[in-house]
């Protein structure tokens, strides 16, 4: 059990509760990715085990993954490390969505994550987009969108939500058929456009949140972009602070549900969650884009 309270809000008309930052699994399980630890395998498992137990201390609820991560290794590490407290947290993961793929390839993609997950259900289940065209819509409403109704319908899996690189006519075409419960996009300090403050706000996030959609976000750090950008004509700054802002302006968007973050080790975890838990420490969106000055008096 958590021995940290985060906040937490309601992943839209699910009505699953989350906590407003959630653990991106990619980093524990694909080799190198957005870093290298200089650790060998043994000890990068168990540092990756032990930044996953000490998220659930810290009081996180949203873990998410994908096969793809390494080809199953995230999933494994996080059904391993989450078997004793699966009641308590909530599992997303992915299938893919090539076009050549059908229904039974969907079905073993679901039953193997669940074998790894250590799981008999998966709390959301996501299709793994990229950026979205008309023509992967279209491929979608025909396929995937009804298999992945089926699967809610039948107990397996709780909501059905799907991943976006960036915001699209199309994307937007998709979630207002209200097939899906969940949106899971990038959006960070450099990439505004899913949730625009400049116009009231603007976007696919604002969208989503009005068809009672639950939100999660990813490239919540960028992925490095921001840290590097700013390590170029600042050397003298530290990425771990960098790193924190960024964290700190998707968690002061109130249309996200949940920032999801790449954490290999527990030190990352404390600093994060202890973030994620000043509530006091937000920044005003609003006010960050107001271009006109005020009178003071």
């Amino acid at each position: 059990m958590s021995s940290q309270t985060l906040p937490h809000r309601t992943l839209g008309r699910t009505g699953l509760s989350a906590s407003v930052l959630g653990f991106g699994g990619a980093v524990i399980g694909i080799p190198n990715y957005l870093r290298r630890t200089g650790l060998d395998e043994r000890a990068e498992t168990e540092a990756a085990l032990a930044a996953v137990h000490r998220a659930v201390e810290r009081g996180v609820s949203y873990f998410d993954t994908a096969p793809g991560y390494g080809a199953g290794r995230s999933e494994e590490l996080i059904g391993r490390a989450l078997t004793d407290v699966r009641s308590d947290v909530l599992i997303a993961t992915k299938i893919g969505i090539k076009p050549t793929d059908d229904h039974q390839s969907w079905e073993e993609s679901l039953q193997a994550s669940m074998r790894r997950l250590r799981t008999d259900h998966v709390d959301v289940l996501q299709l793994h987009g990229n950026t979205w065209t008309d023509e992967m819509v279209d491929w979608v409403l025909r396929g995937p969108a009804r298999w992945l109704e089926q699967t809610r319908e039948s107990g397996r899996v709780s909501a059905i939500g799907l991943t976006a690189e960036a915001p699209s006519g199309a994307l937007e075409r998709l979630l207002r058929t209200e097939v899906f419960d969940l949106l899971q996009i990038a959006y960070s300090v450099i990439y505004q456009d899913p949730c625009d403050y400049q116009r009231e706000p603007f976007g696919v996030i604002p969208l989503a949140k009005s068809l009672d959609l639950g939100v999660t976000t990813m490239r919540t750090t960028t992925s490095g972009v921001f840290q590097r950008l700013l390590h170029s004509e600042f050397p003298e700054l530290d990425p771990a602070r960098i790193s924190r802002l960024a964290i700190k302006f998707v968690l002061s968007t109130p249309q996200v549900d949940c920032a999801l973050v790449g954490m290999s080790e527990p030190a990352e975890v404390d600093a994060n969650t202890a973030l994620a838990g000043d509530t006091a420490d937000r920044l005003d969106l609003r006010r960050l884009h107001d271009f006109f000055e005020r009178e003071t008096r």
